[in-house]
């Protein structure tokens, strides 16, 4: 999937500082994720409805 046009927004979470830091984009019905301190690396592509599994299981552990 080319994501070169995607628009990326930082997670609220992200902090200013250097840290811990991923930005996610929307594009045709997928949910891409990446690293922000490397927008050119790889991207991690979900379903919307994994995205929320993914972040229920992270919640949860």
């Amino acid at each position: 999937m080319n994501l070169t046009n995607a628009t990326w927004r930082k997670a609220s979470r992200s902090t200013s500082n250097g840290g811990q830091c991923v930005e996610v984009a929307r594009i045709s019905g997928t949910v891409a994720i990446r690293d922000s301190k490397d927008p050119g690396g790889p991207a991690l592509l979900l379903t919307p409805r994994a995205l929320r599994h993914l972040a229920a299981v992270l919640r949860n552990n």
